[in-house]
């Protein structure tokens, strides 16, 4: 999507819904679309096709199975009634249950690798396969032909493809981000102009600016959370100079101990240094999350040229950040590109919070993505007052150049949109699409900034970009409190955050925004120019993450999904944690079982304080009928009981036959160097499963690898003979094995000097 310094940087993001094999590889569309339709009405004229060999960097990200299953897990983790309530999955659960296959991975590294293209970073579980390649190569990998155009609104040329990629693999991609650079992301902050509002007054920083501080002691008003032991990441499109960061702590008096680590996610430099590029945005990210969260153990800087790529590192990282904010706007050529990142965050309790904008009411020209996407919290902008310099909340009201309205790109209103008392005459919202922002803190021309090692400015910047990272440090200090409560998380907050707004706690846990105007009024309750409005002290974090005395436990299940053949069995391990003083022993006990499976516990019970572990084998017979289950774990002591669900999936045992065959079967390869032969699975009699292979024979200082394992059509091997290795002639036997199936062929290798 953009061009930085002269690299022209590409993204693919695969994604894939229930993928049929087939064996060979017919030329897919994709999911999402590409083309933008500016060179299409020929309202960006042609200007010429971009040269064969110019260098593009290129990311690949695979998609997520089971979209219906996904949905409805996200709303059972959400759901206060539902045995699921935020038991989250972790990063390799949500790639075993709803991730691309090992299988499909591979076969996007080896599509890269078949059409010229180099293989440079990415995960599995980021869904990303991270290539670099010509123009030459990309065209001839996606058939598509690379051009320039003149952009139509701006003084520039911009890049783009002419058609709708495709690909020959033997299933669809989700999408390719970074064919185009036609919209380049830029930050969410406001410079001040003459006609803007009076500075600040009641401030603690110079000229009675703001500081991140003062926002916790407004809108946080306590001292016993500081977000210890939480992480809080930042999406950034360019990189920092931490002696900004620095000086402006230096320059206020107060003391940094949060770590900030930077992470480039696609080989985007972390350096950003004046007068080639300007950190602004990303020091205010900084101090404003840091301010509201200054405990935190590490403060993620994410850095990267495309949307995908930086969202594939938020959602797979180790440890995971919880809290997240984004400060920066674009326009993707599909608006549903970043869907599977954010629904990954939902299941995994990640909060994604996004600056609504600073331009006055959404348009078509003034698009607010990401904010008006319906799986992220959008973060408008007001005008506050404290009573004094380091003081608690005063007043608060709209700011002017917040953004808020109804979707340009008319994104279909979320659920939790939809419930009576929401949008009503008055406020002027949407019933059909979704509706911004969701919540608010202030963003008007009050802060301290410092940034490109030039003299720090007072009462000149504002802008969402601020607002932003300030509920995400605010939701830190709330995660805090969860997890000392038992609760990993929070997690996707609008569901929770819209049932407090209609209850009778609202003008308790918000500050109400009843006065100004973005182009959408102000009004009781939730409206369009201050969502529900802002955090109302350390009420809104009691009332997301209550806090109890009594004594209770929490019980989980990990894999919370596992797969188990008829006629034989699987294992989870159920843990519970106490809280409260809870001292009891915890008995375990299972239920919603089918017919012909039974569940046994390794330990049972678990022994008082009841804070352990127990392996739960499942046994299901060959006679269960195969399909997917809802087990019940039930956790039982001193009166209290708590539930976790075990998702299994019977499935029936591998059928029909297969053959090996290799390709060529004698081959010659010299020290020092390789050679290759590829392996091909033979389907019969109904076969359909995939084949785990394995080498035997090699003579000393061979070694054998397998570009594709477990396979269902082929693999290529190659077999590497070091400088040392012993020559003569082998005969190589592959065995392949499927469940209680397999079979075998053989090769002959010559090593020669």
């Amino acid at each position: 999507m953009i061009k930085r310094l002269g690299i022209f940087v590409f993204t693919i993001a695969a994604m894939v819904a229930g993928v049929t094999t087939v064996s060979q590889a017919h030329s897919q569309t994709l999911l999402t679309h590409h083309v933008r339709e500016v060179t299409v009405t020929g309202e960006a004229p042609f200007v010429a096709k971009l040269p064969a060999s110019q260098t593009m960097r290129l990311d690949v990200v695979l998609a997520i199975h089971n979209q219906t299953e996904l949905e409805s897990f996200i709303q059972q983790v959400y759901d206060p009634a539902s045995p699921l309530y935020h038991r989250y999955l972790t990063v390799p659960e949500f790639t075993a249950r709803f991730g691309p296959t090992q299988w499909e991975y591979d076969s996007v590294v080896n599509f890269a690798k078949a059409n010229g293209l180099q293989v440079v970073g990415g995960t599995r579980d980021g869904m990303d396969v991270q290539v670099q390649g010509t123009v030459a190569a990309i065209e001839a990998a996606f058939h598509i032909q690379m051009n320039s155009y003149k952009h139509p609104s701006e003084d520039r040329i911009f890049y783009a493809p002419d058609r709708e990629p495709s690909v020959d693999l033997p299933f669809q991609l989700w999408h390719i981000s970074g064919l185009d650079n036609y919209s380049i992301p830029h930050p969410m902050l406001h410079h001040r102009d003459a006609s803007a509002k009076p500075a600040a007054t009641t401030g603690s920083g110079p000229s009675a600016s703001f500081l991140g501080s003062d926002m916790r002691a407004a809108y946080y008003e306590g001292t016993a959370l500081t977000g210890s032991g939480q992480n809080i990441g930042l999406l950034e499109y360019e990189g920092y100079d931490i002696a900004d960061l620095n000086t402006y702590y230096k320059n206020v008096g107060q003391t940094r101990t949060a770590n900030v680590t930077g992470i480039s996610t696609d080989g985007t430099s972390l350096s950003c240094t004046y007068p080639s590029c300007d950190d602004t945005e990303q020091t205010i990210d900084m101090t404003q999350a840091l301010g509201m969260a200054p405990g935190i153990t590490t403060l993620y800087v994410y850095v990267g040229s495309t949307d995908t790529a930086i969202l594939s590192a938020m959602t797979s990282d180790t440890p995971l950040p919880l809290a997240l904010s984004c400060s920066w706007g674009w326009t993707p050529a599909d608006p549903t590109t970043d869907d599977p990142y954010y629904e990954k965050m939902a299941s995994q309790g990640q909060s994604f919070f996004a600056a609504a904008g600073d331009n006055d009411k959404w348009t078509s020209s003034n698009d607010p993505y990401p904010a008006e996407d319906a799986h992220i919290i959008c973060v408008g902008g007001t005008d506050l007052t404290t009573t004094k310099a380091a003081g608690p909340w005063a007043s608060e009201v709209g700011w002017e150049d917040g953004g808020g309205g109804i979707s340009p790109d008319k994104i279909a209103i979320p659920s939790f949109q939809t419930t009576a008392g929401v949008i009503t005459s008055a406020n002027e919202g949407s019933t059909t699409y979704r509706n911004g922002p969701d919540v608010s803190a202030n963003a008007n021309f009050t802060y301290y900034v410092c940034a490109d090692q030039e003299a720090c400015t007072a009462n000149d910047y504002g802008g969402t970009s601020f607002a932003a990272p300030l509920w995400a440090g605010y939701i830190a200090l709330a995660n805090q409190q969860a997890a000392a409560n038992g609760d990993s998380s929070l997690g996707f907050i609008d569901a929770a955050v819209y049932t407090i707004g209609l209850s009778s706690s609202y003008d308790t846990d918000f500050h109400d925004i009843t006065s100004g105007n973005n182009g959408f009024p102000a009004t009781v309750g939730y409206d369009l120019d201050s969502g529900w409005g802002s955090m109302n002290g350390a009420n809104l974090i009691n009332a997301l993450a209550p806090t109890s005395t009594t004594p209770n436990f929490t019980i989980s299940a990990s894999p919370s999904s596992l797969t188990v053949t008829q006629g034989s069995s699987g294992t989870s391990t159920v843990s519970t944690s106490v809280s409260g003083g809870f001292d009891a022993a915890i008995t375990l006990s299972a239920s919603g079982q089918p017919t012909g499976v039974t569940v046994g516990f390794g330990t049972n019970p678990i022994a008082a304080p009841g804070s352990g572990s127990s392996v739960v084998t499942f046994t299901v017979a060959s006679t269960t009928t195969t399909g997917t289950y809802a087990i019940t774990i039930t956790g039982t002591g001193d009166s209290i009981t708590q539930t976790t669900v075990v998702e299994l999936t019977v499935s029936a045992p591998v059928t029909g036959s297969f053959t090996l065959s290799a390709s060529p079967t004698s081959l010659t390869v010299d020290r020092s160097s390789s050679t290759t032969t590829t392996i091909t699975v033979h389907d019969a009699n109904g076969f359909t499963g995939a084949v785990t292979l394995a080498a035997s024979g090699m003579g000393s200082g061979v070694t054998a690898t397998f570009g594709t394992n477990p396979t269902t059509s082929t693999s290529v091997v190659t077999f590497k003979a070091s400088s040392s290795a012993t020559t003569g002639t082998y005969t190589i036997t592959f065995e392949g094995t499927s469940g209680t199936l397999s079979s075998s062929t053989t090769v002959s290798l010559r090593v020669r000097r």
